[in-house]
C-alpha cells in the first residue's frame, strides 16, 4: 500500500475509485500519470484484476512509454506485462490486424505516412484534371482527414458549393479511398475510423474486445476527437468501468479536431459518474500558478478548478517590453547567459515558446551568434528526410507489393532508365484493367505504346522486387539483409552522384547506414521480429510529431518550441515570447474563429510549463514583409494582476522619463560608491 500512502487525498480518491465511470480533472502538474499508473497498480495488487483486462490509453508513444515504465517500476515486470499501455493508433492497429478481414482488408496491410498520402492526393487530382496550384494536395488531404476525424464517409460529404475546395475534397475523397482499399493499406485516420466500423459492424468482435478489456483509462481525454470518442466509447460499454483523466483548460488542438466539448459533456454521457478535481500543482511556484488562474478564468466555458502548490510564491513573473523582435531575441538570450553563469544552471534549464515557429527565426540567429547550443523541436525529422523515405520505401515494398505509393517512389532509385511516361502508360492500363500495378509490371507486355528497352527494364525490376521479398519472407538477420540489399541496389553510389557538395552526400549515406542499424536493433529488442513489424513501428511514430525535448537529444541545450509542442513538458525558466494582439491570441482567431477561448489555453500551457522563474515578453513594433508595424499588446497581459507582474524595459524599448530615471540612478550610485571611498 505504499504507493498508496504516498499519494494526496485526492489522488487516493481517484485510485481508489474502480469501479463505474470517472471524470478526473487533472491541473498542470497535479500528477496525473501518477495516478493513472498506481489506479492500474491497484488493479492489479489489490483487486485482483487480470493484466490482459486492463488498457491504458494515451496520445503519444513517449507518454505511453513511460507510463509503462512507472507502472513496471511499481509491479515488477512479470506483473505489469499483460497490461495494454497504449496510443490511440497502436491500439487501433492492434485490433485491426487481428479482425480486419470482417471488413475486406488482409492483414498485412500497410501504413500511409503523410508524404504517401500527399502523393496518392496528387496523383488522384492529376487523374482528375486538377490544377494543384490553386488547391494544393496538402490543402485536401487536411480536409479528408478532418472528415475521418469527424466520422463521415466519402458518400457522406455534403459540400459546400460556394467552397471549391469543398467540391474538390468531395469529388478527390472517395477515389482516395478507393485507392487506398485497391492496395491493402489505410491512412493514420482510418485507424481508427476503421475500428470504430469493425466495432460497429460485428457484434460478436466487439463483444470479444469489450471482454477483453474490463477496466479502461484514457489519458489527456480532452483531446480526443469523434472518432476516438467513439472508439473508447464502444470499448467500455461493456463494464462502463470507463476512467478518463484530463484537463479542458489544456485543451489546444481543436485545429487538428481534438473537441473539448467532449470532457466538458462526460458527466451527461456517462450518467452517475464520479468527479474528482487533482488542484494540487507540483510543478510551478505559486505566482507562475496565480497568473495561469487568472487568465483561464476568463474563458467562459470550462470545469471550474483552481491550482494551488505548497512550495511557496517564489519570484514575480518578469514582462520585458521590447523594441522589436530583434531586440527581443538578444533580450532573452543575454538573460539566459547571465542566468547560467549566476547559478551555474544548464542550457537544458531554459526553454523559449512561441505561437508560431516563424518568431524562431531572430532566436536562432542570436542563440547561434552567441554559440549558444539549441535544439529546435519541430524541425526536420530523420524520417522525413529524402534518402531515407527513398530507402524506406524499398522495404515497404518488399514487405506488401501491393503498396503502389512505395512502388511508384522507388520504380526509378536508384536509377534504372524507367522514365516517367513508361510508369504513366503502366498505371493508366492497370486501373483501366483493374489489375494491381505491381502485378501491372509483371504484364508490360501486354502494355501498348512502351519502348522494348523501357519494357525489359521494367520487368527487371519486377523481378528484382519478388526475388528481394523472398529474401525477407522471414525475420532473422533483417539488418543484415537490409545491408546487403543496399549494397546490390547501389544507393550509396547513388546519393555520392545526386549533388557536387560531397559532405551533404556523405550525410545522406550516413543516414541510410542509420536504417540498417535501426532494423538491427529492432531485432535484438523485440522477440519475434518482422520486417512488418519495424515498418509498423516506425509508421507509428509519426504520431509523435514535435513530441521531443532537449532531454530526449542527449544534449545540454536550449529548447525552441512552438506553444503547441510544450504540452506536457516543464523547465526551470521559460521565455513565452511575443505576447501581441495577432500573434497570441493569434490572428485567425480574431478575425476567423471569432473565439480566443483556445488561444487563451494555449496561453495557459505557456505559464504552467514555468517551474520556478517565467519571463513574458511583448514588442513594441515587428517587422512584416521588410517594414516596421506597431503591435498591440496581447490581451491577455491585461488579465494578469499587476502584483504579480515585474515590468522590464529592453535597452531600445525605454522611454526618455525612464532613461532619465536611469541616470538619476547611476549618478545617486556614484555617489554611494564615492562617499564609500571607491
Amino acid at each position: 500500500m505504499d504507493f498508496i500512502s504516498s499519494l494526496n487525498s485526492e489522488q487516493r480518491q481517484a485510485v481508489r475509485q474502480t469501479e463505474g465511470p470517472l471524470l478526473v480533472l487533472a491541473g498542470a502538474g497535479s500528477g496525473k500519470t501518477r495516478v493513472i499508473t498506481c489506479r492500474i497498480a491497484h488493479l492489479l495488487l489489490h483487486k485482483g484484476v487480470a493484466p490482459e483486462n486492463i488498457l491504458a490509453v494515451t496520445f503519444t508513444n513517449k507518454a505511453a512509454r513511460e507510463m509503462g515504465e512507472r507502472l513496471e517500476e511499481l509491479v515488477g515486470k512479470e506483473r505489469r506485462d499483460g497490461v495494454i499501455v497504449s496510443t490511440f493508433h497502436s491500439l487501433g492497429v492492434r485490433i485491426l490486424r487481428a479482425e480486419c478481414r470482417h471488413i475486406g482488408y488482409r492483414p498485412n496491410f500497410s501504413i500511409f505516412d503523410s508524404s504517401d498520402q500527399v502523393g496518392l492526393i496528387r496523383q488522384t487530382m492529376r487523374e482528375l484534371g486538377a490544377d494543384p496550384k490553386k488547391i494544393t494536395p496538402e490543402t485536401v488531404l487536411w480536409k479528408i482527414s478532418m472528415l475521418k476525424n469527424a466520422m463521415i464517409a466519402p458518400g457522406e460529404f455534403k459540400p459546400r458549393f460556394s467552397d471549391d475546395t469543398e467540391l474538390l475534397t468531395a469529388r478527390v475523397y472517395p477515389r482516395y479511398q478507393a485507392q487506398l482499399k485497391a492496395c491493402n493499406s489505410v491512412d493514420f485516420d482510418d485507424i481508427i475510423l476503421l475500428s470504430v466500423r469493425l466495432l460497429r459492424e460485428n457484434a460478436e468482435v466487439l463483444g470479444r474486445w469489450q471482454e477483453r478489456f474490463r477496466y479502461l483509462m484514457v489519458d489527456e481525454y480532452q483531446d480526443t476527437n469523434p472518432s476516438q470518442y467513439q472508439f473508447i466509447s464502444l470499448l467500455a460499454a461493456g463494464s462502463r468501468n470507463l476512467c478518463v483523466v484530463g484537463d479542458d483548460d489544456q485543451s489546444i488542438y481543436g485545429w487538428r479536431g481534438a473537441d473539448v466539448r467532449k470532457i466538458l459533456a462526460f458527466e451527461e454521457d456517462y450518467p452517475g459518474c464520479r468527479v474528482i478535481k487533482l488542484e494540487q500543482n507540483y510543478r510551478c511556484s505559486g505566482n507562475i500558478l496565480k497568473a495561469a488562474n487568472h487568465v483561464i478564468r476568463h474563458n467562459p466555458t470550462r470545469k471550474e478548478k483552481t491550482l494551488w502548490t505548497e512550495s511557496g510564491p517564489g519570484g514575480p513573473i518578469d514582462l520585458v517590453v521590447m523594441a522589436d523582435e530583434e531586440e527581443e531575441a538578444t533580450t532573452v538570450v543575454e538573460s539566459i547567459q547571465t542566468e547560467r553563469f549566476r547559478r551555474d544552471a544548464p542550457f537544458a534549464d531554459f526553454c523559449i515558446l512561441y505561437r508560431t515557429n516563424a518568431q524562431s527565426r531572430a532566436f536562432e540567429e542570436q542563440l547561434r551568434y552567441e554559440g549558444v547550443p539549441y535544439v529546435l523541436v519541430g524541425g526536420m525529422r530523420f524520417y522525413d528526410r529524402k534518402e531515407v523515405k527513398d530507402t524506406l520505401s524499398w522495404l515497404k515494398l518488399l514487405a506488401n507489393q501491393e503498396d503502389e505509393q512505395a512502388l511508384l517512389r522507388i520504380i526509378n532509385f536508384p536509377r534504372r532508365g524507367i522514365g516517367e511516361s513508361s510508369v504513366e502508360k503502366v498505371n493508366a492500363w492497370s486501373m483501366a484493367e483493374r489489375v494491381p500495378l505491381f502485378q501491372a509490371l509483371g504484364r508490360v507486355e501486354e502494355i501498348p505504346g512502351i519502348a522494348p528497352a523501357a519494357r525489359h527494364r521494367i520487368y527487371d525490376f519486377f523481378r528484382l522486387v519478388q526475388g528481394e521479398a523472398e529474401l525477407f519472407s522471414d525475420g532473422r538477420r533483417l539488418g543484415e539483409k537490409a545491408r546487403e540489399l543496399f549494397s546490390r541496389l547501389g544507393i550509396e553510389e547513388e546519393l555520392m552522384a545526386s549533388s557536387d557538395d560531397k559532405t551533404a552526400c556523405r550525410r545522406k549515406v550516413e543516414n541510410v547506414e542509420q536504417i540498417v542499424n535501426s532494423l538491427a536493433s529492432f531485432e535484438e529488442r523485440f522477440p519475434s521480429p518482422t520486417l512488418s513489424g519495424f515498418l509498423e513501428r516506425l509508421a507509428l511514430m509519426d504520431e509523435d510529431r514535435g513530441d521531443r525535448d532537449s532531454k530526449e537529444h542527449g544534449q545540454d541545450a536550449v529548447t525552441l518550441m512552438s506553444l503547441h509542442s510544450s504540452k506536457g513538458l516543464e523547465f526551470p525558466h521559460v521565455f513565452l515570447v511575443g505576447l501581441e494582439e495577432e500573434i497570441l491570441p493569434h490572428r485567425r482567431s480574431i478575425y476567423e474563429d471569432m473565439s480566443v477561448d483556445e488561444e487563451r489555453r494555449l496561453m495557459y500551457v505557456g505559464i504552467t510549463r514555468a517551474k520556478k522563474r517565467l519571463t513574458i515578453s511583448r514588442c513594441l513594433m515587428r517587422r512584416k514583409y521588410g517594414r516596421n508595424e506597431e503591435r498591440t499588446p496581447s490581451r491577455f497581459l491585461a488579465e494578469i494582476p499587476d502584483e504579480l507582474l515585474c515590468h522590464q524595459h529592453g535597452a531600445t524599448a525605454r522611454t526618455a522619463t525612464e532613461e532619465e530615471n536611469d541616470k538619476m540612478a547611476d549618478n545617486t550610485f556614484a555617489q554611494l560608491r564615492a562617499m564609500l571611498g571607491g
